[in-house]
């Protein structure tokens, strides 16, 4: 039987790469939007479930395909939840990680450990078509706290900063295999593939 092909919505290259690593075990070939030639969207939702669906049915309309799209970020409980859904672009449209990094920790300058509390949100959706009715939507969390100055190399985004009470390391410290296992978008991925196979029908 050949297999489902399903586009990934997303332009981030961690993410790709994280994705691609978790969703190994699916038999289904998993094929970057950026390889598809997807554009860009605005991100004009209002929370995190909102901007996965913009993602998901535009990629879906671009290339025919089922798409699954996520939208994540983090949110620190001192800040009232930001940089929440503009994670990416919380030191500006173009800002690099660092740049978010180094924004993040200026606004912490002056917060003490017990209150810089965080976690990793993840809303991963996934949509057989652009005009799905019945879109699955699986959201996760990763708790932990933001540290004083960046810690390890792996990883992207925020990870250097994040960290991980059990581990007792920086989300950047850990194995990519570790990760895969206790990360928010690694959670919401296991409840995607608990619910795919009704969805699809039994097709997987």
């Amino acid at each position: 039987m050949k297999k489902m092909k399903i586009v990934f919505a997303s332009h981030n290259s961690g993410k790709i790469l994280e994705l691609t690593t978790l969703l190994k075990s699916f038999d289904a070939e998993i094929i970057p939007s950026s390889s598809l030639k997807v554009s860009d969207i605005p991100e004009t939702g209002l929370t995190f479930v909102e901007n996965a669906l913009i993602k998901a049915r535009h990629a879906c309309r671009e290339t025919g395909l089922p798409a699954i799209a996520d939208d994540s970020g983090l949110e620190v409980f001192a800040l009232h939840g930001a940089p929440g859904i503009y994670s990416a672009r919380f030191a500006g449209e173009k800002a690099a990680s660092d740049d978010n990094i180094k924004k993040l920790l200026s606004e912490l300058q002056d917060v003490p450990d017990i209150h810089r509390q965080a976690r990793f949100y993840c809303a991963l959706v996934f949509m057989q078509h652009a005009f799905d009715p019945t879109p699955l939507i699986c959201e996760a969390e990763w708790k932990g706290m933001i540290l004083t100055q960046p810690a390890g190399k792996q990883g992207f985004g925020y990870d250097p900063i994040f960290y991980d009470y059990d581990e007792k390391c920086s989300a950047s410290e850990l194995a990519l295999e570790k990760k895969n296992l206790i990360s928010h978008r690694a959670k919401a991925l296991q409840l995607l593939l608990k619910k795919l196979p009704d969805k699809l029908g039994k097709q997987i």
